[in-house]
């Protein structure tokens, strides 16, 4: 079969599973517009992700790049751990005004407050939470979070989630065929006790003033959702999400995660064009940049990073997806977390001026 049938088919197969669940088709749905807001810099700190690497950090001229020693310099028993999953500290500046916020938890609280503090990150200064989807290895860490910071943290704190789904309880394979085994889920009264206010992103939204996410992301590329987890569309013991007409079409069993409300987290670089934060890109890296310059406006895409979720990708499919990202010619291109050594290479052979590598404790610093 040729590319551009595999790209048809995997586009329609997508819209195929979303009607039988009676969800809004995303691949044609058209984005509401939003007015962002510009920052003159943005530093991401990376608290955890998959791996580390050596203290010595590549980069290129748009972005400076460094990354803190494995173990601490006060006691070297304490040292960075790493995990699968994803949690990424944002700080930026719009004149002398400073936001702080931080999108994703990783997988668990012990790395994330051990990293944390070893990064020299003051959990206490985040003035609003990011959640990118529903994935333990994205929202893990983040009731230990706030069982440690709660207290000074604002009082009208605010979660911003994608949307119902990303409450849903998931499954993954348990190594038995037909069986599968609990991946977690975020309940809501977790969230209650600790006063967290939770904002449903379904639309692009502004985010404390300096950053905004995409809203649902419109599936119109040649992308599609790569094998990831199983999804509940009930609530089990008050716990879950309520999507009564995806359960109905689903007869109450467990369907595949389309991961429909997924969402970007991004910036409007000043002279500088988007960086899009794609968390794990379920809904595919290319997708969400463009779902990124329509709701914004912005046509220039400045740096695109996160996890891509391009691991369980064939080469082919990874070759289509740098031809594309060449297409939308970002200045950066920082794969992390999910992407995959694979998509790493590839990108290594043809666009190595902008590809710029990440682990835990490295720090990124756009703009001025």
């Amino acid at each position: 079969m040729s590319l551009n049938l595999n790209r048809r088919h995997f586009v329609l197969g997508s819209a195929a599973v979303l009607a039988q669940m009676g969800i809004s088709n995303p691949l044609t749905a058209q984005p509401a517009k939003l007015t962002v807001p510009t920052v003159d810099s943005l530093t991401i700190r990376v608290i955890t992700d998959s791996s580390y690497d050596t203290p010595r950090a590549g980069g290129n001229k748009w972005v400076k790049v460094s990354r803190v020693g494995y173990f601490s310099r006060q006691d070297y028993r304490k040292a960075l751990h790493n995990e699968w999953g994803l949690s990424l500290a944002l700080d930026s500046k719009i004149g002398n005004d400073t936001r702080h916020i931080m999108l994703d938890f990783g997988y668990t609280p012990n790395a994330l407050l051990n990293n944390m503090e070893l990064l020299g990150i003051d959990g206490a200064k985040m003035q609003a939470l990011i959640m990118s989807h529903g994935h333990f290895d994205h929202y893990g860490g983040l009731i230990g979070y706030l069982e440690k910071f709660r207290a000074k943290l604002p009082s009208d704190l605010a979660l911003y989630a994608g949307g119902e789904d990303n409450f849903c309880n998931c499954k993954t394979a348990s190594g038995t065929p037909g069986h599968f085994s609990d991946w977690g889920v975020i309940a809501r009264r977790d969230l209650e006790k600790h006063r967290v206010r939770v904002v449903p992103c379904e639309k692009p939204t502004v985010v404390s003033g300096h950053a905004f996410t995409t809203g649902t992301i419109a599936r119109r590329s040649f992308e599609r959702v790569l094998p990831n987890t199983q999804v509940e569309y009930f609530k089990t013991n008050g716990v879950g999400c309520d999507m009564p007409e995806a359960n109905a079409k689903a007869g109450g069993k467990l369907v595949a995660d389309q991961q429909i409300h997924e969402h970007g987290t991004c910036f409007n670089l000043k002279d500088r064009g988007l960086v899009v934060i794609s968390s794990c890109g379920h809904a595919g890296i290319i997708n969400t940049a463009r779902q990124a310059m329509e709701v914004s406006g912005v046509k220039k895409v400045h740096a695109a990073l996160g996890g891509f979720h391009l691991f369980p990708a064939t080469d082919d499919y990874l070759r289509t997806t740098v031809e594309a990202m060449q297409k939308l010619d970002p200045d950066v291109i920082v794969p992390m977390h999910c992407s995959g050594l694979g998509l790493i290479a590839i990108l290594r052979s043809e666009v190595s001026d902008k590809v710029v590598t990440s682990t835990t404790g490295t720090e990124f610093v756009f703009g001025a």
